[in-house]
């Protein structure tokens, strides 16, 4: 293990390229929300309620997070590439699947089944994490999650396009046609970065309280979750704030909410550039300072009736450059606490962060119903940062205490 990452395009003698694994990232954020403009036409052509192919939203997440728990120690057990190979294949049948689905329910199982492709996520950072020490992982882990940025900014509108020239099946081919180009580029290009254990599943997954005895993998993954939830409570808030308080067109409301994207765009590029510089715990208590200070700028300026779309969505972008700061390494040093289990670890703490998204995006949407402010949300908002960065203080104090 090194400071450098070397891999050559198509060489399966050497790691997955870095082009490689910001693609596989691209991909799993791809399947998370390119088909959202599609839901009307959806419910039409199924016959159904729209709050029934809403649901494909919520059992994709909870199937993602069920599966990042599994996923982890299987790849550690079995190796990167069979997981990865078998993962995109499978997402790929699941997404043609969706295509020719002849009810809603089959519809939905196929959907569930589309979460496979986290494994592409949850793999192509514990890659990184195999062959590069934890700074320059976390350096990488940046310029990988930037895909992950750019994609849930272009792909509803990408989505939206197809829908009108395609109908809403063209999203699902897109899904189809994107995972078996991608299994493709895989089998050629990825070369294995993790050994087989000769450990059996059991023995695998064994494992697990190993990390859940571990406090700074702990710190990592709070840390990682609250300062990520600002970001998952305004996706539950933020439509009902731009709707109903602030009065937003659909068109002017999508403008507006792609905003935090941006930021975190440019959080994971300070993460890239300075993070093997100034240490990956710094970076994350940086991050979660950021995400802190923009979320109570912003319930000040809202406290003194001075609240507008441009304060609410502005004060985002801001936390997004938190979030980008912070989750890469978060992430690697979660992966770095026990570097034998990189692959658990990874799955474990994505897990980990999808929860507390899952349920600050749901508190979100229910302390606001009725209201007239969005001070709710951003009390919600702030008590999540601040969570985030006392986690983060935890572990540089843990750290210095063992002297890591």
């Amino acid at each position: 293990m090194n400071d450098s990452y070397s891999a050559r395009l198509l060489d399966r003698a050497t790691p997955p390229h870095i082009i490689t694994l910001i693609l596989l990232a691209g991909v799993s954020a791809l399947a998370m929300n390119v088909f959202l403009p599609s839901l009307p036409n959806m419910a039409l052509h199924f016959e159904t309620e729209y709050w029934v192919l809403q649901m494909s939203v919520a059992a994709y997440f909870a199937m993602n997070a069920v599966l990042q728990i599994i996923i982890g120690p299987i790849s550690d057990n079995l190796g990167r590439r069979p997981v990865i190979l078998w993962g995109l294949a499978l997402f790929t049948i699941a997404s043609v699947g969706c295509v020719y689905a002849p009810n809603a329910t089959v519809f939905l199982l196929f959907r569930m089944a589309q979460a496979i492709i986290v494994t592409a996520m949850v793999l192509s950072r514990a890659i990184i994490r195999d062959v590069v020490t934890a700074d320059k992982a976390a350096s990488l882990i940046g310029y990988v999650t930037m895909g992950m940025a750019v994609v849930p900014m272009l792909g509803p509108m990408l989505g939206g396009v197809l829908d009108e020239t395609f109908g809403w099946q063209a999203s699902f081919w897109l899904m189809a046609g994107s995972g078996f180009g991608m299994f493709a580029l895989c089998y050629f290009d990825q070369g294995e970065t993790k050994r087989a254990t000769g450990e059996t599943l059991r023995q695998q997954f064994g494992h697990y309280p190993e990390l859940f005895a571990s406090p700074r993998f702990w710190g990592y993954s709070i840390a990682s979750g609250l300062t990520s939830g600002a970001f998952f409570a305004y996706l539950g808030g933020a439509p009902y704030v731009g709707t109903k308080i602030f009065m937003l067109s659909p068109a002017v409301l999508g403008f507006y909410f792609g905003s935090p994207a941006f930021g975190y765009f440019l959080g994971n590029f300070v993460s890239g550039r300075y993070s093997t510089r100034i240490g990956i715990d710094n970076m994350v208590f940086f991050g979660a300072l950021v995400a802190t200070l923009a979320t109570a700028a912003s319930l000040l300026v809202f406290g003194v009736g001075l609240g507008t779309p441009a304060s609410f969505f502005g004060f985002m972008t801001i936390v997004g450059i938190g979030n980008g700061m912070t989750i890469p390494n978060a992430t690697s040093g979660m992966l770095s606490v026990r570097p034998h289990l990189a692959g658990t670890a990874s799955g474990l703490g994505g897990a980990i962060m999808i929860g507390f998204g899952a349920i600050l995006s749901a508190l979100a949407g229910i302390i606001l119903t009725g209201k007239d402010s969005a001070m709710p949300v951003l009390w919600l908002m702030v008590a999540s940062t601040a969570g985030g960065l006392l986690a983060a203080a935890f572990v540089i104090r843990r750290a210095k205490a063992i002297g890591a």
